[in-house]
């Protein structure tokens, strides 16, 4: 009896062999840590003379033609990213304005939440923070639309100028 028992455990450890298996699978997901502006080029804002004496120098329409994009995949034990933004050169007199829209579009994950209007100067300045694994769609309307203006500040310092270039730097960090 003892011989029977012991020969079906044998039995069954074989066949259980035989009917079971299993495999070892390795993962890797990497770090990312990507952003874009879109779509590319540039774009100008003009302010427009008075007709009339006496009347304030029209500040330009904003624009809104362009979304930042980016896709985050976080380090364990990693912080949230933000972005930020600056600009190469200040204007005497004038205010750069940024927003970044609530993210919209075909996106998921943690999206950042946007700082509201800032004014831009040549230190970085957050736009958008709270970013964790996440991805906001590519292109043109996915992501945060962003709006950018030119006010007046002071009057004093104003100097006309022409085609003056502004530089607008993103920089997506930890």
């Amino acid at each position: 009896m003892i011989l029977i028992r012991s020969l079906l455990l044998l039995v069954s450890f074989v066949l259980s062999g035989l009917f079971y298996s299993q495999t070892t699978v390795t993962m890797t997901l990497p770090t990312v840590t990507l952003m874009d502006i879109e779509p590319t080029g540039s774009f100008a804002l003009n302010f427009t003379a008075p007709t009339e004496a006496g009347n304030a120098i029209g500040s330009p329409t904003p624009n809104t033609s362009k979304w930042v994009n980016y896709t985050s995949a976080i380090a364990p034990g990693g912080l949230t990213r933000k972005i930020t933004a600056s600009v190469n050169k200040v204007i005497a007199g004038v205010n750069i304005r940024l927003q970044a829209a609530a993210a919209s579009g075909a996106g998921g994950g943690t999206l950042g939440t946007s700082a509201g209007i800032v004014t831009l100067s040549t230190t970085a300045t957050t736009i958008i923070s709270g970013i964790g694994g996440a991805y906001t769609g590519n292109g043109a309307n996915n992501g945060h639309a962003l709006t950018i203006s030119l006010t007046t500040n002071t009057y004093a310092n104003l100097i006309a100028q022409a085609n003056t270039a502004i530089v607008v730097t993103y920089t997506i960090t930890e």
